[in-house]
């Protein structure tokens, strides 16, 4: 199983689930990461604030902070190799990277006759976009 590293930009806490406004994606990956951990992936935060020496011990987040800043971050990293910047990954990009079973698929068997159709919960389109 890969391991996957994130390097985030300088938060209040180690997760930035703090204070009066949260930012829900700071919400969504701590759920996912907990998921893919408890799963039996292996996964690790280094928050720019309250883990500098993270970003410095590490060749490839070092060498990325000093090209793009702070403001490239997050930074993921799958067994040392780059594979995301500037957001933070879905949980299908965790569950491919960690080699888990890809769980946000479902298929629904049609009425005889019909053809079998994939429905992804990343397609739903509820009113905030989610399902």
């Amino acid at each position: 199983m890969s391991t996957i590293e994130i390097f985030e930009p300088a938060l209040c806490c180690n997760t930035g689930i703090c204070g009066p406004e949260v930012d829900q994606s700071l919400v969504e990956i701590s759920a996912d990461l907990d998921w893919v951990t408890r799963q039996g992936g292996t996964v690790t935060r280094h928050n720019l604030a309250g883990d500098p020496m993270a970003f410095a011990a590490d060749d490839t987040a070092r060498r990325f902070l000093e090209l793009t800043g702070s403001e490239g971050l997050p930074l993921v990293l799958v067994d040392g190799v780059t594979v995301l910047t500037g957001r933070y990954p879905t949980r299908r990009e965790l569950a491919r990277w960690a080699g888990l079973p890809d769980t946000t698929q479902s298929v629904v068997t049609p009425p005889a006759g019909g053809q079998l159709l994939e429905v992804s919960s990343e397609d739903c389109c509820g009113p905030d976009g989610r399902c």
